[in-house]
């Protein structure tokens, strides 16, 4: 029987004193390296990246170092959907989707719930909308089934909190002997480099830097989200062809209950949560660089909703009624919808979660919108591609 592995450290703020481990010397870092592999980025997919090194690679040294806390509460992870469906996967990437789906269903409790895409005609495999959802009757009130006629529904479907995700699997990692480093804020630099930012907040509530270390990896990977491209390109000099969406979820005040499915039309998701939903708006392409969000106009009237998003809704108005409606939470301001940026791998919206090297010690590591559905098996795949290389040197 394998012994059982020694729980990794945990340095959740300043006042646990931090000493970088003793460096190892090896033939790629004749100066010796801290850690086998430093993730950068506590988010989905690096806390998927870090659990499945430990399994690819279980002696390896592992830190996984987080800007803010656990589950990281500023990035996409927190607002992504949570729907697993190969809806909407071309056949190719089914096998990726269910090695995704045993992982998640590990890690994530997930919820079995139907998941239902409309259609303005039939389509294969599609039946009347009003006989697909006559079991739910909440749900079809949403819509209007003269314009949406059919519907198809994968009755396999879960959803999951995205966050639960990201925070077991750090903390599944954390048992198996991999370091947490959060409230830090890391850089990548040439050569394996690391210079880990360790923050502190003042009494006027300003964040400051209270200690730096700069450790060294054989490997680092850059696993930051949307803003990783940028800091890429900023402490690299790295450009990659990678980009970046701003997407708001908005609440819908309409009734849902526990077994009402996810539906789905025209790139727009209504999740079922809390009683009521979450609008999950299509993305259609990367915004500008330097692109800062600000609301549209309804009727003259300022609302928190993007214009281009705004938009999106009046054109569905007419297929799914509730969203002329009062039920549709429109804000005042930016501040009034959450949102958060998004990564676009290879700049496309429909573009599965990806990795690549970016030179001999780095890789970036994406997930995007399919991260939900293809994001534990690409963190997975790349996992084992460094443990391959770990063992080889």
């Amino acid at each position: 029987m394998p012994p059982t592995p020694t729980p990794g450290h945990v340095w959740a703020h300043v006042g646990q004193p931090f000493t970088p481990p003793t460096p190892r010397p090896d033939g790629t870092h004749p100066d010796g390296t801290h850690y086998d592999f430093i993730v950068i980025g506590a988010g989905r997919m690096g806390s998927l990246l870090t659990l499945a090194l430990t399994r690819a690679a279980p002696h390896a040294r592992l830190l996984l170092i987080e800007q803010g806390g656990l589950p990281n509460e500023e990035g996409h992870t927190i607002l992504a959907p949570g729907v697993w469906t190969t809806a909407h996967l071309p056949p190719d990437q089914h096998p990726a989707a269910h090695a995704s789906r045993t992982l998640i269903e590990e890690l994530a409790q997930p919820t079995p719930r139907p998941h239902v895409t409309l259609h303005t005609h039939a389509a294969p495999g599609s039946v009347p909308s009003a006989d697909a959802l006559a079991a739910h009757p909440d749900s079809l009130a949403l819509l209007d089934p003269g314009v949406l006629t059919h519907a198809t529904t994968d009755p396999h479907a879960l959803t999951y909190r995205p966050g639960t995700l990201a925070l077991n699997a750090a903390q599944t990692a954390i048992r198996a002997g991999a370091h947490l480093m959060l409230n830090t804020r890391a850089a990548p630099h040439p050569g394996g480099l690391v210079t880990a930012e360790r923050l502190t907040v003042t009494n006027t509530h300003q964040i400051v830097t209270h200690e730096t270390h700069t450790l060294r990896a054989r490997h680092v990977i850059l696993a930051t989200g949307a803003d990783a491209p940028t800091h890429a390109e900023q402490h690299l000099g790295i450009h990659t062809r990678h980009a970046r969406a701003y997407q708001q979820t908005p609440h819908l005040n309409a009734p849902s209950t526990p077994t009402s499915p996810t539906l789905h039309h025209a790139g727009l998701t209504l999740t079922p949560q809390h009683g009521a939903y979450t609008l999950h708006p299509a993305i259609h392409h990367r915004d500008p660089h330097g692109y800062t969000p600000t609301g549209g106009h309804l009727t003259g009237v300022p609302t928190g909703l993007r214009r281009e998003t705004l938009e999106d809704l009046v054109g569905l108005m007419d297929a799914l009624p509730i969203l002329a409606t009062p039920a549709l939470h429109l804000g005042r301001s930016l501040s009034d919808i959450p949102g958060s940026w998004i990564a676009l791998p290879h700049g496309h919206p429909h573009h599965p979660p990806t990795h690549e090297p970016l030179d001999d010690h780095t890789t970036l590591l994406l997930g995007g919108p399919h991260a939900d559905t293809l994001g534990p098996h690409t963190a997975q795949t790349l996992a084992q591609q460094l443990a391959q290389h770990l063992a080889g040197t």
